[in-house]
């Protein structure tokens, strides 16, 4: 007998005749022999009408109020489908979050997870009926209903399948599992039969909407085995795995964030602080950053390129304003119609060019980029807003996403291993927090810089291609954000490849006009875990004690699962010291 946790989203039950077809599903698994939790969303559009009554009301109502309100579209549902699996003439109970035993912080609108209660739950299993629990909500320390936020439904599901020890969680929606790239898009985008955790974080993260990436943040945390799969279509849909167990692929999927903004913080003192400064600021401000970009700093200036939601760009604006004015930078400029298109792969560490294909593939459809950082798994690329499904089109077919699924699993777990149960109690509390894994030192690195690139459509490329042509295994690349018709390149390689770096460098930078400079050896330190993009303040978290420590960051590059910072040789050692301290991990 295995324990399943469902979930079905608003188009899945959006009406009488829908809920019963789910209700079907939950029944076949029941009848099976297994134990069925079923999470429920609100029914189609409901929560835009709720919204819309509100705002009726008042163009300000109160968050609590907000939440009491909003709950109440799943009160509905699990209502109504508990009704279904009776008229069926099977057993089952209905439970709000608060009933479940789901509490969170007293953040409303957006709450986190803080634990959940699993005695009732498993109670109301053993007594052979199926629960219907209440997706997108819980109840803080006082009381009071809280809802969790965008994608609140597939949290609560992974989450209960979490302190469940499920089986199995099965995420029924209106599409039949995760595409290499959003089909409404690309019509040719194909449907993946795997994908690890990793993979799915930054795809989640990077605008791929099918699952939210705070359900999967718990889905690595905790192991759990989850599948994407059609509501309507009676087909195997996606797993999501550790990365030991899914395909291994340089690319697995691309993706499309289209409402981003770009601010970037010019001629900053280059100096330990500077960074602190800034991040401190935004995280006070509740602001999450996605890409940062900080460049290798010229004439004792660096610029501090970042980018946000755009629905966060006047404060973040203002924030920035502020610390420009604080620490004499020379000023602060900002673009709010930019889109981020990414390639994500958890083989592509191992695999040469992949960045040479990508920025080919832009540059032959005449695409600007104007900034690029990289994971060992991802490279995102900053490009005009209308340039964003040209690129998308462009990066697919270049990788031949197209076709095929085949491939060994990658063999390097990308989850926590099984522990002791109260070893698992104790992870539960808390359950949302922010989970550094491990800080990491790479001393083994050089770092080679271009200064006064043209900023025109296949710079990158030209690059790249030339890089990857002379067989030299890059790392980071870094592209800040260009100024005055000028872009800077930073990328590193292996310091055993330094010499033939620079002989190759020299050859592309004298032919474009541009100069060339050089780190024989750097230290690259890689914070990794889980929630890092999600939780506000994690890279203040990094500058903070490195700039107490009087390190200066010569380059950052950022992740949804890895925060990438260089700095000097000699600061390496003394560096790692500082973050795994302020991380909990000395």
């Amino acid at each position: 007998m295995a324990l399943v946790v469902q979930k079905f989203g608003g188009t899945s039950v959006a009406d009488p005749e829908k809920i019963k077809a789910a209700a079907a599903k939950a029944i076949a698994r029941h009848a099976a022999g297994d134990q069925v939790v079923v999470v429920v969303s609100a029914m189609g559009h409901q929560t835009d009408i709720l919204v819309d009554l509100a705002k009726a009301i008042t163009d300000r109502p109160s968050a609590r109020e907000m939440d009491m309100l909003l709950s109440t579209g799943e009160q509905v549902s699990v209502a109504l489908f508990a009704m279904a699996i009776h008229a069926a003439g099977h057993k089952a109970v209905s439970l709000t979050g608060a009933q479940i035993g789901i509490r969170t912080d007293s953040t409303h609108t957006k709450a986190r997870i803080r634990s959940i209660s699993t005695d009732h739950v498993k109670g109301l299993l053993d007594s052979g009926a199926i629960v219907i629990a209440a997706g997108f909500q819980g109840i803080d320390q006082n009381g009071n209903i809280t809802t969790l936020g965008r994608g609140g439904s597939d949290t609560t599901a992974v989450a209960l399948a979490a302190v469940l020890d499920a089986d199995l969680c099965e995420i029924y929606t209106d599409v039949d599992g995760i595409y290499t790239t959003d089909p409404r898009l690309l019509p040719e985008a194909r449907r993946l039969e795997s994908i690890a955790y990793d993979e799915m974080l930054e795809l989640a993260s990077l605008g791929a909407g099918v699952m939210h990436s705070r359900s999967i943040e718990f889905a690595k945390k905790f192991g759990v085995k989850v599948v994407v799969r059609s509501s309507f279509k009676d087909l195997p849909g996606t797993m999501i795995l550790a990365a030991d167990q899914a395909v291994c692929r340089p690319v697995s999927g691309v993706a499309l964030a289209k409402d981003e903004a770009r601010i970037t913080l010019e001629g900053a003192p280059d100096q330990p602080g500077s960074s602190h400064a800034l991040f401190s600021s935004l995280a006070e401000s509740g602001i999450a950053v996605d890409m940062i970009v900080q460049n290798v700093g010229q004439g004792g200036r660096a610029g501090i390129s970042f980018t946000v939601p755009e629905d966060d760009l006047d404060n973040a604006l203002d924030r920035t304003r502020a610390v420009a004015a604080s620490i004499g930078a020379e000023g602060v400029s900002h673009d709010g119609g930019v889109a981020k298109v990414s390639v994500v792969g958890v083989g592509m560490e191992a695999a040469e060019g992949v960045a040479g294909r990508m920025f080919t593939a832009l540059s032959a459809e005449k695409i600007n980029v104007h900034m690029i950082t990289t994971s060992e798994i991802k490279i995102s690329a900053l490009v005009d807003r209308a340039d964003g499904p040209a690129a998308v089109r462009a990066v697919h077919k270049a990788f031949g996403l197209e076709h095929g699924d085949g491939g060994p699993p990658c063999g390097a777990a990308g989850a926590l291993p099984k522990s002791s149960p109260l070893d698992v109690v104790r992870r539960l509390e808390g359950m949302e927090d922010l989970a550094i894994e491990d800080c990491l030192l790479d001393s083994s690195q050089a770092l080679v810089t271009f200064a006064d690139l043209p900023d025109t459509p296949g710079v990158a490329a030209d690059v790249f291609q030339e890089v990857g042509r002379a067989g030299l295994v890059v790392d980071m690349i870094v592209q800040s954000n260009p100024r005055d018709g000028h872009a800077e390149i930073s990328f590193t390689v292996p310091a055993a490849s330094r010499d033939k770096a620079i002989e190759v460098a020299t050859r592309i930078a004298a032919a474009r006009g541009a100069t060339v400079a050089d780190v024989p050896h750097v230290s690259k330190l890689s914070i990794t875990g889980v929630g890092i993009r999600s939780h506000a303040g994690v890279a203040d978290r990094l500058f903070m004690p490195l700039a107490q420590a009087g390190v200066n960051i010569d380059l950052v590059s950022t992740s949804e699962v890895r925060l990438n910072v260089v700095v000097a040789a000699e600061h390496g050692e003394k560096s790692l010291a500082v973050l795994r301290k302020a991380f909990g991990l000395a």
